[in-house]
């Protein structure tokens, strides 16, 4: 791809950030209309897109970056524009990414985090810990020491909570430090800047205040660039709802992860799965004193099927229908609760009604409060299911190019609410 200056993306650094996904390439605009009218300090990825979200809408590194920037001149934005090569796992991924002009790197080893490390008795967790301590070489460094954070809290690196943080991350920790070291490389010989989020949140149990500082300390001390870690936070982050938990626990919980990442850094903490988390979104900015980047994908694909519910009722029929007979296959890779018994069918209901059971309305919920309707799960995981059918995914496309104009509009609202929640905490 060829890119005048002028239009190439940049590192962001410290700033606050937004990421704006985008699987059909055409919200670039409504993503513009809002970060205009919510105004403040967060910056903006544009392009956003993970390698498994390619795959799914059949979609290359090139054609993101493409739509995002030329939707991003269209729209009459000057500002500066990052570029996310999301939940990169393989040097090819680096590489694909790379030469479409991408710019900030999220690095995923989740495959390699032993995910029921927190389940092992403490018995099993030495075993284990025989196993992989080839993959700890870090273990006897920290092993006794007591770190004293800014907010006042203490973490203690007891014999138990390092073998754990062995056996849990001790090899995605490995394996992310290689792959840095690979973007470095790269980036290197070409003489470009660049900039790495580390991604430990796909894991179903949190990542505790001991095995977040083992995890940014070893990947500083290896010379990595970082500039954002994405923790598994407290409580439940499912896609497409609003945050499941004490927000209150878990504003206490980002004040002790972010006082990790002003003492080793600072880095900022980053927010996956960040779509629609209205509720978390002040303490989230205020936990790290707007040292954050806040992640969104599927929420744009959601909002482009309710300019198909405003503009072709039969056609959103079809979706949700399509939906719900994929569902249960496409949620597998998903932390999602939802289920199509919990929610009628479209048959059951007229059209203002599916539109609030299968996407609902900012009106229909208490201020301040995300969506919660668990139909919109089900449309969110058979995104790459419904873009990539033969008829479905060119009728969507045909309906958003038709409505140019309500598509930016229900974009700019919905996402000037995102913005505006998280300046509230700044």
């Amino acid at each position: 791809m060829n890119q005048s200056p002028s239009d190439s993306c940049v590192t962001l650094g410290m700033a606050p950030s937004f990421g704006f996904g985008d699987r059909i390439g055409l919200a670039t605009p409504g993503h513009v209309a809002a970060m205009k009218r919510a105004g403040g300090t967060i910056e903006p990825i544009f392009p956003q897109q993970s390698i498994r979200e390619m795959t799914r809408t059949q979609r290359t590194a090139d054609q993101v970056m493409r739509d995002a920037m030329q939707g991003a001149r269209a729209a009459g934005w000057t500002g500066r524009i990052g570029a996310d090569a999301d939940h990169l796992k393989t040097e090819n991924d680096v590489d694909v990414t790379f030469n479409a002009g991408f710019t900030f790197f999220t690095i995923d080893p989740s495959d390699h985090v032993d995910q029921q490390a927190d389940d092992y008795s403490e018995s099993d967790v030495r075993q284990k810990f025989e196993q992989c301590q080839a993959s700890a070489p870090w273990y006897a460094s920290y092993l006794g020491n007591s770190i004293d954070l800014p907010n006042g809290v203490r973490i203690e690196l007891t014999e138990e909570a390092c073998m754990r943080a062995a056996v849990k991350y001790g090899a995605a920790i490995a394996e992310a430090l290689k792959l840095g070291e690979y973007i470095r490389g790269v980036h290197s010989q070409h003489g470009k800047d660049y900039e790495i989020e580390l991604s430990v949140d796909e894991t179903d149990q949190p990542t505790t205040l001991a095995e977040h500082y083992i995890i940014a300390d070893q990947c500083l001390k290896g010379g990595m660039k970082l500039v954002s870690l994405a923790p598994r936070f407290i409580g439940e982050l499912e896609k497409g709802v609003d945050y499941k938990g004490d927000v209150a626990a878990l504003e206490d919980s980002l004040n002790s992860h972010a006082a990790i990442a002003e003492l080793l850094g600072p880095y900022k903490l980053s927010l996956h799965s960040g779509s629609d988390k209205l509720s978390m979104y002040a303490a989230l900015a205020r936990a790290t004193k707007g040292k954050f980047h806040v992640k969104t994908a599927g929420t744009s694909y959601l909002e482009a099927v309710r300019v198909v519910a405003r503009h072709d009722e039969s056609l959103f029929r079809r979706l949700i229908q399509f939906a719900r007979a994929h569902y249960d296959t496409d949620k597998a890779t998903y932390h999602v609760s939802a289920t199509n018994e919990a929610v009628p069918a479209d048959d059951q209901l007229s059209t203002s009604e599916a539109e609030r059971v299968y996407l609902e309305r900012w009106a229909d919920v208490p201020q301040g409060v995300g969506f919660t309707e668990p139909g919109r799960q089900i449309l969110h995981c058979t995104f790459g299911s419904t873009l990539t059918d033969p008829e479905l995914g060119p009728a969507v496309r045909g309906v958003l190019e038709s409505h140019p104009d309500t598509y930016t509009d229900v974009l700019a609202d919905h996402f000037s609410r995102h913005l505006e929640a998280l300046c509230s905490g700044m």
